[in-house]
């Protein structure tokens, strides 16, 4: 806990907004995507399905294969507090939905289901082919019952350990957003991040989330930023967003949202 606080007032006293942004590329997508206030549609499905969750009066046994819970202290949780505490909150959602929208996001893949708040934000648009994996059979299937009750159809979800899944698909196969929300092992994040590379292309951006989570996770951060391949990180605190592209000159931002 005093770790990431650390972290976070680290992260206030070197963070900026729009202003002093050099690079146009970052610039018009912290203006015209991180506070761009109109309202999408897609905000109301998400809301809808944080409703449902949280209103849940289910509990579920939890096989938790990452890093373990900051929040829970047993395997059996209910599906309302995973909901509340541990799922995608509503701000950063919203932020997905955004990013989806103005990247215009076509292929995507999702490193961690839980119970399908963050699928939901990055399918809701309906423009996207979501693949999304979670280890855990109890919360998969949550999450898989919530996309039918939405009629989410271009969600696919798939019960499987990460490992596993990457190890399963060709080299062909590429996404234009990769999110990855589990485990939040700093090792293991690098090895996912080495194992996704194959299925980039010169637009795609990896999400990481909870990159300050722990001094490993801040590690794999700092590691994936001097990668040769990356051209433009930004660090919201929450999340680090790697950009491939190889027109832009390598920066790396420390941005608030």
């Amino acid at each position: 806990m005093w770790f990431k606080a650390k972290a976070y007032l680290k992260f206030l006293w070197s963070s900026k907004n729009q202003h002093g942004i050099h690079s146009p590329f970052v610039y018009k997508l912290i203006t015209k995507c991180f506070y761009n206030k109109a309202h999408l549609k897609a905000y109301d499905l998400w809301d809808t399905a944080q409703k449902q969750a949280l209103e849940s009066q289910d509990v579920i046994k939890v096989n938790d294969v990452g890093a373990g819970s900051k929040v829970f202290k047993t395997d059996l949780r209910p599906v309302s507090k995973i909901a509340k505490h541990v799922s995608i909150s509503k701000k950063r959602a919203r932020l997905m939905m955004r990013l989806v929208d103005y990247l215009s996001v076509k292929n995507a893949l999702e490193l961690g289901t839980s119970i399908g708040l963050g699928s939901i934000s990055i399918a809701a648009l309906g423009q996207v082919d979501l693949k999304t994996i979670e280890a855990c059979e109890a919360t998969s299937e949550v999450a898989q019952h919530q996309f039918k009750k939405l009629d989410l159809s271009n969600i696919n979800a798939v019960n499987s350990s990460f490992a596993k899944y990457l190890a399963g698909i060709t080299s062909e196969e590429k996404f234009d957003l990769v999110f990855i929300d589990g485990h939040h092992d700093g090792e293991a994040t690098l090895n996912y991040f080495e194992s996704l590379l194959k299925h980039k292309h010169n637009d795609t951006v990896f999400i990481f989330d909870d990159i300050h989570w722990s001094p490993s996770m801040e590690m794999a951060w700092e590691s994936i930023k001097i990668h040769k391949d990356v051209q433009v990180t930004i660090d919201t605190f929450h999340w680090g967003l790697v950009f491939f592209r190889k027109e832009q000159v390598k920066q790396d931002f420390v941005i608030r949202v």
